[in-house]
């Protein structure tokens, strides 16, 4: 196994944190982007407001992107897996 199958594999491991991060992360920015333009139209300035509505929106996020989610995992450890024997030469 080479440096550049190490680097090839590493690459693919941070692009798949960034797919599977992504619906969360971005639903997570849309929420505190409303929340924050109504507590500027409304001089409502409490800290705490972003934190509940962000947090069901993101399990909400996780429940309907969970499948997706682990299905790009396994087949990445299945490719990893598969790929074991010509790795370990």
């Amino acid at each position: 196994m080479s440096t550049g199958d190490v680097i090839d594999i590493a690459v693919q491991a941070i692009w798949l944190i960034i797919k599977c991060s992504a619906p969360m992360l971005i639903a997570s920015l849309v929420v505190g982007l409303i929340i924050s333009i109504f507590q500027t139209v409304t001089s409502i300035q409490e800290q705490t407001l972003t934190f509940v509505p962000k947090l069901l929106v993101i399990l909400l996020v996780l429940i309907l992107c969970g499948d997706w989610i682990l299905s790009n995992i396994v087949t990445f450890i299945r490719d990893l897996y598969d790929k074991f024997g010509i790795m370990v030469r």
